[in-house]
């Protein structure tokens, strides 16, 4: 398995991935609770059903930046970004995405492929070789 070469590239890694869960969640969860809202017609629920899909689009922005930086340490593509590049004929999706699977790997396992190139990668950092003394 490959290994990120620094602890930042970590650190993005699981923040582009929290932000884009949370921001799925926020999204759909604000829209059904908007559609309550409207039904019944109470307008402090639309405003709070508002304030959850703003929180979505939020957090899916942040994931957005901070998922630029986020790349593959072999093939040094963004693994969290949506890119139009062609994805490894075995990559797999998680409810039509990979970015999910790439994220829900992220979060569950502590490890990810990356749909472009299909290598394994562990969230830890590389150990520097010890060149001095």
């Amino acid at each position: 398995m490959h290994r990120l070469p620094s602890h930042s590239a970590l650190v993005r890694f699981r923040l582009s991935a929290w932000f884009f869960v949370l921001g799925l969640v926020f999204l759909i969860a604000g829209l059904g609770y908007l559609g309550y809202a409207v039904s019944i017609g109470q307008e402090r629920h639309i405003l709070i059903a508002s304030g959850v899909i703003a929180a979505g689009v939020i957090c899916l922005i942040v994931q957005w930046i901070t998922s630029a930086r986020a790349r593959c340490p072999l093939c040094l593509t963004p693994s969290m970004a949506k890119k139009n590049c062609s994805k490894n004929r075995n990559a797999r999706r998680l409810l039509g995405s990979y970015r999910l699977k790439v994220a829900s790997s992220i979060i569950l396992n502590g490890h990810f492929r990356c749909p472009y190139c299909n290598e394994p990668t562990v969230l830890e950092v590389r150990r520097r070789p010890n060149n001095g003394i």
